[in-house]
């Protein structure tokens, strides 16, 4: 059946490929017969403007490409309403895509999904900020070391991609001192000094390190993980074991689950998908089955 499908491409994922990559996403969108909307603009505020321009005078699926911080856009459009949402993972992480089980670096199979996929509504968090206004993410907010990199590299212009992350981390590590966290999690109050803090409604986040490894998309819960304060060649000696989940076993490392959580702590700024998301103190919530997303079928064997 024909879809009106809006299609939302960052031109810098990929290599900066996004847009070659999106022509072909709007190309076979269009030979499998549907409408095909391009609702891209060259930055996120206008996209954002636009697709909910589009989605508000009829969308049947939002399709973004890129990666996690498309991904973000997108959930952000489509939460709480009944517009499916299609991942075409094309960016350096793809964490949120690689947690669905969609496909990664494959346009043509992702892409096929708008026709051939099932609909699948997994949990969103939701944070309302001090103006009323709501902000979503999917897969995981940083709030400690990791998003204090994330502020140091911003800055720069240069370089380019993880390079520029690995150098912020050189250059954060000497300066960065154990930081006091109030953590609430449904109601339940924790004080203590940590490295950093971790809200997951998805496993993995920064290009695969599986910060919470027994995060589910649809438990209803997040998984809150904090890093209690530890020596810095201890957290790096920590630190790489993220990559397979194992650093959970440390014993500075404990993990909380609730449908509620508030981070307090002085001048930090959150991350989530990625995406410079809202300075703490901010109180985050899971939202059951606030955003559909279109993923292959599974097929049941009798």
């Amino acid at each position: 059946m024909a879809k009106r499908v809006g299609v939302v491409v960052n031109p810098t994922s990929g290599k900066n490929r996004g847009m070659s990559l999106g022509l072909e996403v709007m190309h076979r969108l269009r030979a499998a017969g549907h409408e095909v909307l391009d609702l891209s603009e060259e930055s996120y505020a206008a996209a954002r403007d636009r697709a909910l321009g589009a989605i508000a005078q009829g969308l049947d699926v939002l399709a973004v490409v890129g990666g996690d911080g498309m991904v973000h856009l997108g959930v952000n459009l489509v939460a709480d309403t009944k517009v499916p949402l299609a991942v075409i993972g094309a960016g350096t992480g793809n964490d949120v895509a690689r947690g669905l089980g969609l496909p990664v670096h494959d346009p043509i199979r992702a892409t096929d999904l708008v026709t051939t996929g099932a609909p699948r509504t997994i949990d969103a968090v939701r944070h309302t900020d001090a103006h009323g206004e709501t902000h979503w993410y999917a897969g995981v907010l940083g709030a400690g070391f990791d998003s204090l990199v994330n502020e140091r590299a911003n800055t720069w212009p240069w370089p380019k991609g993880q390079s520029r992350y690995n150098l912020a981390i050189l250059r954060e590590l000497p300066l960065f001192k154990p930081i006091p966290y109030a953590v609430t999690v449904d109601g339940v109050r924790h004080e203590t000094r940590a490295m950093l803090v971790v809200v997951a409604n998805g496993s993995s986040y920064g290009g695969g390190m599986r910060v919470a490894p027994d995060a589910s998309f649809d438990d209803g819960l997040a998984d809150v993980v904090v890093v209690h304060e530890i020596s810095i060649p201890e957290f790096l000696k920590v630190f790489p074991r993220v990559f397979k989940g194992t650093h959970t076993s440390h014993p500075a490392v404990e993990v909380f689950r609730g449908r509620e959580v508030t981070l307090e702590a002085e001048g930090i700024v959150a991350y989530a998908d990625g995406e410079r998301f809202a300075p703490l103190p901010l109180t985050v919530e899971v939202v059951p089955g606030a955003v559909t997303v279109l993923a292959p079928v599974v097929s049941v064997e009798q």
